[in-house]
């Protein structure tokens, strides 16, 4: 063997194993199979009791007279306030805003406000958002159009 072959030959032969090692390969949780997963317990008759009283005992919440929502138009830059009350419509631009009610938790109800909201696009004649807004997550149930953003801030008891 030629001599200048051994100094790049020797710390090859280092770095590669004589005996690879026959370990299971590491199992990828995305590529396992359900069907040979384990099957979990039933739930005893004490913890299907223990749910049951967590979910009854969820977030109580009140009615409140009206809610305080806030428009944005995208194009110009400007934020507007709204003060509805239940069953009041609003026209903002090319929509209509209809607040059929609010509510906040008993607890706390500075803490947060649940708004149900209709609201249309007039040029469109088409309902673009019916549903529940979240004051403290507005893009878990948002309004999608291009042009304006609309979100509640709070309810009103007035």
């Amino acid at each position: 063997m030629k001599r200048w072959l051994l100094p790049f030959l020797i710390p090859l032969s280092l770095a590669v194993p004589l005996h690879a090692q026959e370990d299971e390969p590491l199992a990828d949780p995305e590529f396992e199979d359900p069907a040979l997963l384990p099957v979990p317990d039933e739930p005893s008759a004490a913890e299907r009791e223990a749910a049951a009283a967590a979910q009854q005992s969820g977030l109580r919440t009140d009615r409140a007279a009206g809610a305080h929502l806030r428009g944005l138009d995208k194009i110009t830059g400007k934020a507007v306030d709204i003060e509805l009350t239940n069953g009041q419509s609003y026209s903002y631009g090319r929509l209509e805003l209809l607040l059929s009610e609010c509510r906040y938790p008993q607890d706390d109800p500075s803490s947060d406000a649940f708004a149900a909201l209709t609201i249309t696009d007039l040029s469109r004649n088409a309902i673009v958002f019916s549903g529940w807004m979240v004051a403290s997550s507005p893009a878990l149930s948002a309004l999608d159009d291009a042009r304006y953003d609309v979100w509640v801030i709070s309810c009103n008891n007035a």
